[in-house]
């Protein structure tokens, strides 16, 4: 005959025992595999072990309850609601692993892809709710509670959320549309339709951020960033053309004037960071005849928009001392007045 009490501890002692038991695999088998993926190319078995590795303490929780259950003469009807938590308890821990997952997996193909996606923004977060969201309707189906009237009710109410939240939904999209269509990229550098100009530093759900040169940060509005005019120094290559307009006295022969540009620029190649020389520079005699000057144009090119900064300034200081050597002359703004002899202010 079985004491009450024995009822309890015999259960409790066998789902004790299996846990102890189903711990000690868990921790030989999570061993074996976090050695066996340090040793792969890959970092994707990684993020699954490490992924697996939280829940599988709930999975062997559950399997334990349910041996203890089983041998147990709980009756029929309180059985099946611990059945039910058990139940409830794997697909929670099935949700959140999925969801770091799929988390980690998007980062780590955004990294090693080099896509123009911010690892931990917009998308990032759209992935782990959505896996979050179908784990919770999952259990609500479990539980008996019918999701067609609540996705129903969420249709109703989710039409008066939009419209009293016009802006933020414009604003969501439009970070979407932009993530999509890739004409403004984590790391570009732009300049906005308003002067402002700088580094894209991240696309969230509602603002985009741009640190300027000054190490200022500019928040815009998904939603006014997908409306205005964008300049993106970064598109189609970040390589750029540099312009550096330069002036000589009308004596200068400008064949020897054009010679000497290209060689300064050429020899300023690999010594002036950012400066390019495949393709080499080259000089136009644009804007051509000035009121006091022959006007050239120096166009080299650079490594990306801020590169133009530090090989302006180095450039113009080599290009000065080399015109002082060969005795080229840059002028100053001169005008020429001719008095008349019979001018009617000397009568």
């Amino acid at each position: 005959m079985i004491v009450p009490y024995q009822r309890f501890i015999i259960p409790l002692a066998v789902a004790a025992g299996s846990f102890v038991i189903l711990a000690a695999i868990r921790f030989v088998l999570f061993k074996l595999l976090r050695h066996w993926s340090t040793k792969t190319a890959t970092h994707v078995d990684n993020i699954i072990v490490s992924s697996f590795s939280l829940p599988s303490w709930y999975w062997c929780l559950a399997v334990s309850l349910s041996i203890g259950i089983a041998i147990s003469d709980t009756p029929a009807r309180y059985a099946r609601y611990i059945h039910l938590m058990i139940d409830v308890l794997i697909v929670l821990s099935i949700t959140l692993a999925a969801a770091n997952l799929a988390g980690r997996l998007f980062v780590n193909y955004v990294k090693t892809s080099d896509l123009p996606i911010p690892p931990t923004g917009l998308m990032h977060g759209v992935i782990k709710g959505s896996v979050i969201v179908i784990g919770c309707l999952v259990v609500l189906n479990m539980l008996g509670i019918s999701i067609t009237p609540l996705i129903t009710a969420l249709g109703v109410g989710g039409l008066a959320v939009a419209l009293a939240l016009q802006d933020t939904l414009a604003n969501l999209f439009s970070g979407i549309h932009i993530l999509l269509e890739k004409s403004v990229r984590i790391g570009d550098f732009v300049k906005l339709e308003s002067g402002e100009e700088g580094y894209v530093e991240d696309i969230t759900w509602r603002t985009t951020r741009v640190r300027m040169l000054p190490n200022n940060m500019v928040i815009i509005p998904n939603s006014k960033l997908a409306k205005s005019i964008v300049t993106n120094y970064y598109l189609p290559e970040k390589r750029l053309s540099l312009l550096i307009p330069v002036s000589v006295s009308y004596s200068c022969d400008p064949a020897a004037v054009e010679e000497v540009l290209i060689d300064e620029a050429k020899r300023s190649v690999g010594d002036i960071p950012g400066l390019l020389g495949d393709p080499g520079p080259f000089v136009r005699f644009i804007p051509g005849f000035g009121e006091s000057s022959l006007d050239f144009t120096l166009i080299c090119q650079v490594g990306e928009f801020v590169d133009q900064y530090p090989a302006q300034h180095e450039l113009r200081k080599r290009i000065f001392a080399r015109f002082k050597a060969e005795g080229i002359e840059i002028p100053f703004p001169q005008r020429t007045v001719h008095i008349s002899e019979g001018a009617s202010w000397k009568r």
